[in-house]
């Protein structure tokens, strides 16, 4: 089957992570698979240049003239099944089917965000999955969302499918000794406000000084367009975090960093559904979230807090680091029984084909 994968870029976000690992999955089994982006930026670049999945960067910023090009492009690469992810590149991909079109098409919701529904721009786009053979969503709640801003949807499109992990890849470490003085909690999230880092370091402020001497945090991700990583840069000069504090780039080797952490942390005030947390229960290791996409479903109480209460993140935090090795081990073990269920990539790259034929 000759599968084509569009999306904006090759960066280094979930969806486009996401994306690479399914296309990669579809290639292992055979299948001929290309990608289409639109901007130039190629973080997961060398993970396609591995499995030699060709790569077409259509760049134009005249929107009308990139939807020509695109639809121009998509057309003349004649897929039997098109898979594409985010709300603009999901629009291109149904407006390109029109008049008529040949392929299957499959547009992935990847964004939980509950403005959305103050959005004509958004309802306007989804009005165009009408056109799309599934709406595919990685959450319930997203999905949610979907009916919500297209009512008239045929249920029988409408699907959830979870991230995919691979399990040969994301092993559960058994050197990792839950023993050390101090608390170690990785976050792997972009600089952007909706990730709340500043509400993270308004919560490590109103710990109690022995508290802060027994904690370790860092954060790995890209800075984006708004200006929330000076801001809090700035934050963690002022209050002396940085003892405590550490913002790192975003790296493609984020498995070693969550394999050293005892603690996986997301404190997003909202998400389609987040890889780190998927990637961290497949490791078997306790996550402290906020209650985001699916994942009250899944995660421990004791886990869970309210993105925008600066007290309750204080004191899930406080919580784990009360938490015996013993506690932290059963909390990772219960998460990647979960996991296993849910995310198992063999499983999710056949329920993708399923659509696609």
């Amino acid at each position: 089957m000759k599968i084509l994968c569009f999306i904006d870029s090759l960066g280094s976000g979930g969806a486009q992570r996401q994306m690479v690992e399914l296309a990669k999955g579809f290639k292992e089994k055979g299948h001929d698979v290309s990608f289409l982006t639109y901007h130039k930026i190629n973080f997961f670049k060398p993970e396609l240049d591995k499995y030699e999945i060709k790569v077409n960067t259509i760049v134009e910023s005249n929107y009308i003239k990139r939807l020509l090009k695109i639809r121009k492009a998509i057309r003349a690469e004649n897929p039997d099944a098109v898979l594409s992810f985010l709300e603009a590149a999901n629009f291109i991909a149904t407006i390109a089917g029109l008049p008529y079109r040949k392929w299957k098409l499959v547009v992935g919701e990847r964004s939980a965000n509950p403005q959305m529904l103050k959005s004509l721009k958004s309802h306007v786009f989804r009005f165009f999955h009408i056109l799309a053979n599934y709406v595919v969503a990685n959450s319930r709640s997203n999905i949610e969302l979907v009916r919500k801003m297209n009512p008239i949807l045929a249920e029988k499109k409408l699907k959830v499918i979870y991230n995919l992990i691979d399990t040969k890849i994301w092993k559960q470490s058994t050197e990792h000794c839950y023993n050390d003085d101090k608390l170690k909690i990785v976050v792997g999230s972009s600089h952007q406000y909706l990730k709340n880092l500043r509400g993270l370091l308004e919560a490590i402020c109103i710990l109690p000084s022995e508290l802060k001497d027994n904690l370790q945090i860092k954060w790995f991700g890209d800075k984006s367009l708004d200006n929330s990583y000076n801001e809090a840069l700035d934050f963690i000069n002022h209050k002396s975090l940085n003892h405590i504090v550490s913002l790192q780039p975003a790296t493609l080797d984020i498995k070693q960093h969550f394999e050293s952490a005892d603690v996986v942390g997301l404190f997003s005030f909202y998400e389609g559904f987040p890889n780190v947390i998927c990637e961290a229960m497949m490791l078997a290791k306790p996550v402290i979230s906020s209650k985001v996409s699916d994942l009250p479903l899944f995660i421990n109480d004791r886990c869970l807090f309210d993105a925008n209460d600066t007290e309750n993140i204080a004191t899930v935090i406080t919580e784990c680091m009360k938490m015996s090795p013993f506690e932290l081990i059963e909390l990772g073990t219960k998460n990647r029984e979960i996991a296993l269920q849910l995310f198992d990539k063999e499983n999710t790259i056949n329920l993708y084909l399923n659509l696609f034929e």
